[in-house]
């Protein structure tokens, strides 16, 4: 198969690239291209444009990605890189920002996603990872962290004769660190926050948000086990621990084999605490039992807190360490920012996404078509692009380059199924759309595992397929055929054969391929996730839906910051699939219109519109073939019923899927970044004046305060939560 597509992309003219047969030219928005100037276009540091256009913004990553080839290939993959950039490849923020910038911006990243290294329980330590990830904001990477490693609240610190604040108030270092880097870098510093469902404060974690302006350079999300959902189901005690030192374990006359006393779990942090060396519980840490409470109590304070607040999120970390193709080397804890890459300790990933709606053809008719021929080659070129970022990662930690270049990893997802979907006359969440998800993402995976073999083969493979692996009991317990194949504890393996033949992931792919990776290894641990693709698909998609959602709406506000004003601005936005409709079949249709001459067909969904389960069913269709994880959000009405809310994140358990993420439009907690006019139009904001009186006025109204003209939400929200003036 990709013999052929070699063949045709030799075969590419340049001359005609911008116009696709069947495919209409839609014109861009103004929002999409004012965004794309503010953050993808390249300026020196006066102001002067690098990119005069956006296609000079491809030209110039084609070229920076190119030029990591041999000098008798450049040409040629300039010329194939380029190609795909304007057929549907985009490479994330990062790489289109900074690829090919060197002399405007020398210390800066192509890589969006990262994960800190382990955060252990001294102050030195916890301090030295602060430093590392202001660094790491610094370059313009996201960057992920679990605080669980820390003792609870109210511990006790022999060293320091005192007693422990707890890992919500170091939380608070790590927040204003972030606030204070990414106000001085121009760009939003972006963490997320993993929490262990068993520490003693996971509760305190939990409601951290419902304080105003705390944590919120933060995203928090719950390490959920299998173990703690079956309790939630058996309606059983659950027990909140922390691991002990054997020294602590002997002053306090623990009983360890006193199961209220001490548990034994998983733990991250190796060779400091009290650990089992053999039988059932082997390589687990003693962990001192400081509460047990009903699992279901704690599941409705997670579910009132995300109902109320949408945080946090639902990591299903057993599901993730099962499928990760290195779970032979690597215990993830945590993800970047948005949840789409679980990371190990001082993991990096960079991202890239494909446009579904370049490859629809006839859209809107009964001949509406996906032009899969044209998508493989577009994945097999944009593997090769997004594995050569690699070599230009420009990461700020040496460990975060030691491990992206041992393990290559990449996360190439795409965007815009929603509004494909649409253009294609199929509805979000039909058996139609899942069927077509699910093809449209096995497609990328198989065309990008047999590129990644191929490119094992003429460049080399990733360093970690050939390096050995001591076989564990433990190995053996997670993939027993490995003891059916006669291998023993003891042996050594190389990363290749444990990738090829022991994924759980890649067991689902042709024998042929399996055998290949076992024998020659792949360039690449991984190769796909879904990433939120938030501002690429609004800017250089022309508001194409995010990622794998339906679009938010097709007629809406979006919050945007802007440098220098004071609170978020409001920006009138249409879909993509709204914008190609007005300009192919009805140049007056419009959402919610009463006129039958504007109205538009019933295919088109949006957020609001969209079932819960349909979200879900489209997620798992889809993460059956991702190897990483997918970035999604439900979106449900504000009088959505909370036993219904619940009921969503147990479907997401049964189906199988590594997170879930909701969101419930509640003013009174926060203003979202996407915000329907209806929403605005029907909240009421109250401000107190100087004199003591107050003002009633709906969200959607303009105020002007302070010189500026601001919506009313959106100061509402800078005030209350103590950003305003700040950006």
């Amino acid at each position: 198969m990709l013999k052929a597509v070699e063949t045709n992309l030799k075969s590419i003219t340049i001359s005609n690239a911008n116009h696709d047969v069947d495919v209409p030219n839609i014109p861009i928005q103004s929002v999409s291209l004012d965004i794309w100037d503010k953050k993808y276009r390249l300026k020196t540091k006066t102001g002067e444009y690098v990119d005069q256009n956006m296609d000079d913004s491809y030209a110039r990553v084609a070229r920076a990605l190119a030029d990591v080839e041999t000098e008798e290939k450049r040409a040629e993959w300039h010329e194939k890189f380029l190609w795909a950039l304007r057929r549907g490849a985009i490479p994330a923020g990062r790489i289109t920002s900074n690829a090919g910038a060197l002399e405007h911006k020398h210390a800066t990243s192509t890589i969006n996603c990262t994960v800190s290294g382990v955060i252990e329980d001294s102050m030195d330590n916890i301090l030295g990872k602060v430093h590392e990830a202001g660094l790491t904001l610094k370059a313009g990477c996201g960057i992920g962290y679990e605080f669980s490693t820390l003792r609870p609240k109210g511990a006790f610190v022999a060293g320091a004769g005192a007693y422990t604040s707890g890992p919500l108030s170091f939380m608070d270092i790590y927040d204003k660190m972030c606030f204070t880097v990414s106000s001085a870098g121009g760009r939003r510093g972006a963490q997320m926050a993993t929490f262990d469902i068993s520490h003693p404060d996971v509760i305190d974690f939990i409601k951290a948000k419902r304080e105003n302006g705390r944590l919120r350079q933060f995203n928090l999300s719950c390490l959920i086990t299998k173990e703690f959902m079956e309790a939630v189901k058996a309606d059983s005690e659950w027990k909140l621990a922390f691991p002990v030192t054997e020294k602590e374990a002997i002053i306090d006359a623990l009983n360890v084999n006193d199961d209220h006393q001490v548990v034994w779990r998983e733990w991250p942090v190796k060779n400091k605490y009290l650990t089992k060396t053999e039988g059932i519980d082997a390589e687990k840490v003693a962990c001192r039992v400081y509460k047990i409470i009903k699992a279901r109590r704690l599941w409705d304070v997670i579910m009132s807190s995300t109902y109320d607040f949408a945080e946090p999120g639902f990591i299903l970390i057993d599901r993730v360490n099962e499928m990760n193709n290195n779970w032979f080397c690597e215990n993830i804890r945590a993800t970047n920012p948005c949840g789409e890459q679980p990371l190990p300790p001082y993991g990096a990933c960079l991202l890239g996404s494909v446009n579904l709606t370049k490859f629809v053809k006839k859209p809107f008719t009964e001949e509406a078509y996906f032009d899969w021929n044209e998508y493989h080659q577009v994945i097999a070129i944009f593997t090769r692009m997004l594995d050569n970022v690699v070599e230009i990662n420009g990461l700020a930690l040496q460990q975060q380059r030691d491990e992206i270049v041992r393990k290559r990893r990449h996360g190439m997802g795409y965007l815009g199924l929603g509004s494909t979907l649409t253009m294609m006359k199929m509805k979000y969440g039909d058996d139609a759309s899942l069927k077509f998800t699910e093809d449209v993402t096995r497609i990328m995976a198989e065309v990008g595992w047999e590129v990644g073999v191929q490119l094992a083969t003429e460049k080399g493979a990733a360093p970690i397929m050939e390096e050995k692996f001591e076989v564990s009991a433990d190995m053996l317990a997670k993939r027993p055929e490995m003891a059916t194949d006669g291998i023993k504890v003891g042996s050594k393996i190389a990363g290749k054969v444990l990738l090829g033949k022991y994924s759980r992931y890649m067991q689902q792919f042709p024998e042929g391929l399996r055998k290949q990776i076992a024998e020659k290894g792949v360039r690449f641990t991984h190769h796909s996730s879904i990433a939120p693709t938030g501002t690429i698909s609004l800017s250089l998609a022309n508001n194409a839906s995010n990622g794998i959602e339906p679009s938010f709406a097709h007629h809406y506000a979006r919050n945007v910051i802007r440098e220098g004003k004071k609170s978020k601005e409001k920006v009138d936005v249409f879909s993509f699939e709204l914008l190609a409709y007005r300009e192919l079949i009805n140049a007056s249709a419009m959402p919610f219109s009463d006129k039958t001459e504007e109205q538009l067909p019933d295919y088109f969904l949006d957020s609001s519109t969209i079932q819960a389960k349909a979200h879900v069913d489209i997620q798992a269709a889809a993460q059956k073939w991702i190897d990483s994880s997918i970035s999604k959000t439900i979106n449900v009405p504000t009088d959505y019923d909370f036993e219904d809310f619940k009921n969503i994140y147990l479907y997401a358990y049964d189906k199988g899927l590594k997170g879930c993420t909701t969101f419930r439009f509640n003013p009174e907690a926060f203003q979202g970044v996407l915000v329907t006019e209806k929403d605005l139009e029907n909240t009421t904001y109250k401000f107190t004046l100087e004199d003591g009186t107050e003002m009633e006025v709906k969200g959607n109204d303009e105020i002007e305060y302070d010189g500026e003209i601001h919506s009313a939400a959106n100061l509402y929200d800078a005030l209350k939560e103590g950003y305003y003036g700040k950006f």
